[in-house]
Parts: structure tokens; sequence; C-alpha cells
């Protein structure tokens, strides 16, 4: 894959991670307040964006140890052919959605989610109550992580994304470098919604409603398109690969 195939492939899957209830909706909510608590907002987003990086970082060097690792020993093949696993395997869910349906257990309705938004939204607005900052931080950072421990597994693209740097012909300043701008694009969405918040003042109060109660319906189906694209670009470099 080439340097600029692999940054536009990883610009969409981090645009599309930044939709998520982690990274835009309870942030959306967060600027519902009649006034917006900017460092907690951006202690939030950093909180975020530096989880995402480690974990990013923690999944792309063990890939790529194990791709080493495999590389000494001569197994080079068995790597691109779970390349080729993980893009077919993409590619279905893109095409043909989640797979629990395809075994009849049909996906989890929207209740239990709106619920644990409800709670951590609570606890932010609790915490813009309380008389200390630090106290406040410490919570805000609390329900940075716990957004992150619950959503990460969750976020394919993210996945994708760290299967994509995986398989690049990239060193290690390389790879730290891609996954942290990777995390800044994943929380740049939010950052310029703060702007235009601060900027407009109450007059966007009412658009940003109505845009985090879109978003919490309909984030999950921008994902399958962009699985497919990913799903495609995985297994034809895989393909390629294995075929020369």
């Amino acid at each position: 894959m080439t340097g600029s195939a692999l940054l536009g492939a990883l610009l969409a899957l981090a645009l599309v991670d930044s939709t998520s209830i982690g990274t835009l909706v309870l942030p959306l909510l967060m600027l519902l307040s009649p006034r917006v608590q900017v460092r907690s907002y951006l202690v939030y987003l950093l909180t975020i964006a530096v989880a995402y990086a480690v974990v990013g970082l923690l999944v792309v060097s063990g890939a790529a140890w194990l791709t080493s690792w495999g590389s000494e020993l001569g197994s080079w093949r068995w790597v691109r052919q779970a390349e080729l696993g993980v893009g077919l395997t993409l590619l279905a869910i893109g095409v043909f959605g989640d797979p629990r349906r395809w075994f009849g257990r049909g996906r989890p309705g929207p209740d239990a989610g709106r619920a644990r938004l409800e709670r951590w939204q609570q606890r932010l607005e609790d915490s813009g109550a309380g008389p200390g900052s630090r106290g406040r931080y410490r919570v805000v950072v609390g329900v940075a992580l716990l957004a992150a421990a619950v959503e990460v597994a969750s976020m394919v693209p993210f996945f994708a994304a760290a299967a994509l740097v995986t398989a690049a012909d990239l060193n290690p300043v390389e790879r730290v470098v891609v996954v942290a701008g990777y995390c800044l694009v994943m929380v740049a969405p939010a950052v310029v919604l703060l702007v235009l918040r601060l900027a407009l003042a109450g007059i966007l109060r009412r658009p940003l409603a109505r845009l985090s109660t879109w978003m919490l319906d309909h984030s999950a189906g921008a994902v399958y398109w962009v699985l497919t694209i990913v799903g495609l670009v995985l297994a034809a470099d895989a393909g390629d690969a294995l075929t020369t």
C-alpha cells in the first residue's frame, strides 16, 4: 500500500471513530450545558486521546513484534494469511452487518447504551457542581477512561487502522507519530464543536442537541461502509503478497 493510500485510509477510519459515543456524543452533551466547563472538556478529550493512543501503540507494537518474530522463523506467509482473514472478515461485516445477526442473536437495543450514556453525563454534570477543581478533574478523567474501556472493544475501525499500520513498513518512531496523529484526528471534530459553541454562545445549543440525538441513533451505520473499504484494501494487499 502506498503512503498516500495508507494515510487516506487512516484518515477515513479516524473520522469514523470520531463519531463514537465517547469521542463525540458525550462531548456534545457536555457542550449543551448553559455554562461549558472548557478545562473539563479539554481534559476529557485529552484523556480519551491518550487512552486510545496507548491501546493503539500496544496493539501495533505487539503485532509488529509477532510479524518480526514470524519473519525470522521464515513464517511470514502466515502473517499475510492472517491479514487476508482479517480483511475478508471486515469485508463480510461491512456487507452483511452485525455478525450477531448471522446467528440469530440480533442486536442489543439502544436502551442499555442510552442508560450508560446518561449515567456518564450525570457524573460529569455532578462534577461541575462540586467545589474543588481537583476532584472535578478526577471525575472527568475517570469517565473518559471508563468510556474508552467500554467502547474500545467495539471500535472496529480503530483495530482496522492498527492492522493497516502494522502491515505498513514503518519504523517505531513513525508508528508512534501515526498512532498519535490518528488519535488527534479522532478528537478534532469535538474540538471544532467546542470552538463553535464558544464563538456562537447559545445559538448552537438546539442544533447540537439534535446532532447528539442523531449521532446516537445513526453513528453505527457509517462504520459498515468504511469496513467494506478497509476489508477490500487488506484483502487485496494480502492477496498480492501471497501470489508474488
